[in-house]
């Protein structure tokens, strides 16, 4: 079992920046892919961003590109999300997750943490 603790989310205005971290209680070798995802209010879970495991591969939603930034720490078994330039509509509870595959695909993610919530006012 693997437990994902996310922190880093608040309230901010539009046009400014929160990074959001995902600490790993233990590292899985079996881990290929860390991803972030957001659940806004009525919404369905969305992909945002994900990361290899060796950091050497990223991916990312066409609503965050250019904006957001996915890295990973092994030596501390951290994934972060640095995010910039925030919108109204990046409000959201996000969540980081982890999976065997290359993928996506939110039901395809093994291990989820609890979530932390952002907020981005106009």
């Amino acid at each position: 079992q693997v437990q994902l603790v996310e922190s880093g989310g608040g309230l901010v205005q539009a046009g400014a920046s929160l990074r959001l971290s995902c600490a790993a209680s233990r590292r899985t070798p079996s881990t290929v892919t860390m991803g972030w995802f957001r659940q806004a209010p009525g919404k369905e879970r969305e992909f945002v961003a994900a990361i290899s495991r060796s950091g050497g591969s990223t991916n990312y939603a066409n609503s965050v590109k250019g904006r957001f930034t996915i890295s990973i720490d092994n030596a501390k078994n951290t994934v972060y999300l640095q995010m910039n330039s925030l919108k109204p509509e990046d409000t959201a509870v996000y969540y980081c997750a982890t999976t065997l595959l290359v993928t996506t695909t939110p039901k395809l993610y093994e291990y989820w943490g609890q979530g932390t919530q952002v907020t981005v006012s106009s």
